[in-house]
């Protein structure tokens, strides 16, 4: 064998164990994070990993002579550097939230639960028909600032003469941020009612999108605060309850999820601290009041392309190609860590079948041809609340139903203002209850 041959073989038997070894303090660094759940910033189990490796170099090197003493600290120091990088914040601690929008004026308003919200006001602008009571809109995420698409199609119903309100809950875009601790599907739902009674204009028209369905689904089956709402609009509903949340059935027509080309943009997930905090918290490792990144650090970082696929998700495959910018870089905010603990307490909550089964508030279901939604999800509030005199199925679009494509906003404001008027629906009364087995069955 050649002499260099001979000497790579050498150095490789050499690299190898080192490796192994700046592996090994790396899986204990994270498995430290874990059981302390990030305590100290990541510090506590950065140290104690630096410190057991210490301990274990120093053995190993205990009959060497005295340079060679130091080569088993080698992996040590590059396990060190390397897990540093978890340790250091890389955006500000404290929260920084979007600036204005130039096209509407942001109010606070402090609710009586304790929340304080950011609300955004659309006066009907049709000097025409007004329609009196006024409409409320419930964003999805959950925690999730209103998108500038969303504002759009808001825009759109007070054109056509809509008193439209908005406001994003509790940690979401220009809201303030709550104690983790206080992020469950319940204080949604109690500020829901909350910001209805400080608008001080009786009944509501209410539509909840997404998640901000389920809350509108969980706010109806409550009837002290069904008795503030005039109509509701459940369009694309989350999970409302622990039993559904558990569901695990089929989804709409294929999305644009795979098929889209990658998100750009900065990622907060390309940074080893916030990689490693939301991939454990997602996994379920880290709390979402975890000690390794604070709620506001996390907001902070957390970026558009971060979603990656999930936006894509709420398109059909159609449209993979041209998905339009739902948001702008300064516009966008999400709470990771809220959201997955007001996702957790839904996942955790008691049925509310039978509470739902006692709704008399006159509802309508939106469901989208190509959900991202288990159908499930959608079906079982169908199934359970006995109030719902309609359902639209909608054709060509995605969980993001107005979307800006081609005449989607048109179309689901058509929709969404005949049932509020009471007026015939632009769509078939598609699936009814009875209809429910073959819907799941044909439309998957």
């Amino acid at each position: 064998m050649p002499t260099s041959a001979i000497r790579l073989v050498r150095f490789t038997g050499r690299l190898l164990p080192a490796l192994a070894a700046v592996a090994t303090l790396v899986v204990v660094f994270l498995a430290l994070i874990a059981l302390t759940d990030g305590a100290g910033s990541g510090l506590a189990a950065w140290s104690t990993t630096l410190g057991v490796g210490a301990v274990l170099a120093g053995w190993r090197g205990r009959r060497r002579t005295w340079p060679a003493r130091l080569v088993p600290f080698l992996p040590v120091v590059v396990a060190a550097a390397l897990t540093a990088a978890v340790c250091i914040p890389t955006v500000p601690t404290a929260r920084r939230y979007p600036p204005a929008l130039p096209f509407v004026t942001t109010q606070h308003w402090s609710l009586t639960t304790g929340s304080r919200v950011a609300v955004y006001h659309y006066p009907p602008a049709n000097s025409g028909t007004r329609h009196p009571i006024p409409f409320v809109y419930l964003n999805g995420g959950p925690v999730r600032g209103i998108s500038v698409l969303d504002h759009r199609f808001l825009q759109l119903l007070a054109r056509q003469g809509y008193d439209v309100y908005a406001y994003e809950q509790a940690g979401g875009g220009r809201s303030d941020l709550l104690p983790m601790g206080q992020y469950t599907i319940s204080r949604s739902v109690r500020d829901l009612a909350a910001f209805v009674d400080r608008l001080n204009k009786g009944k509501v028209d209410i539509l909840g999108f997404s998640s901000g369905g389920a809350v509108l689904t969980r706010a109806l089956a409550d009837p002290s605060v069904a008795a503030r709402l005039h109509r509701a609009i459940i369009a694309e509903p989350g999970p409302m309850d622990g039993p559904t949340a558990h569901i695990t059935g089929h989804k709409g027509r294929k999305s644009a999820r795979g098929l889209a080309p990658a998100m750009t943009g900065p990622r907060s997930t390309h940074v080893p601290r916030y990689a490693v905090a939301f991939g454990l918290m997602r996994l379920g490792l880290l709390t979402p009041d975890t000690k390794l990144i604070g709620q506001a650090e996390g907001d902070n970082a957390f970026t558009a392309a971060d979603l990656g696929s999930d936006t894509a998700s709420a398109y059909c495959a159609r449209d993979a190609h041209r998905i339009p910018a739902e948001d702008t870089a300064q516009n966008f905010s999400f709470s990771p860590a809220a959201s997955l603990r007001i996702q957790r307490t839904v996942k955790d909550s008691p049925s509310i079948a039978s509470q739902l089964r006692q709704s008399r508030t006159p509802a309508m279901l939106m469901i989208a041809e190509c959900s991202s939604q288990v159908r499930q999800w959608e079906t079982t509030v169908l199934a359970h609340d006995p109030a719902i005199q309609r359902t639209q199925y909608m054709p060509g679009v995605g969980h993001h139903m107005w979307n800006g494509l081609d005449d989607n906003n048109d179309r689901a404001a058509a929709v969404i203002t005949a049932f509020l008027q009471d007026k015939p629906a632009p769509l078939p009364n598609y699936p009814t209850r009875d209809e429910i087995p073959t819907f799941l069955r044909d439309h998957k």
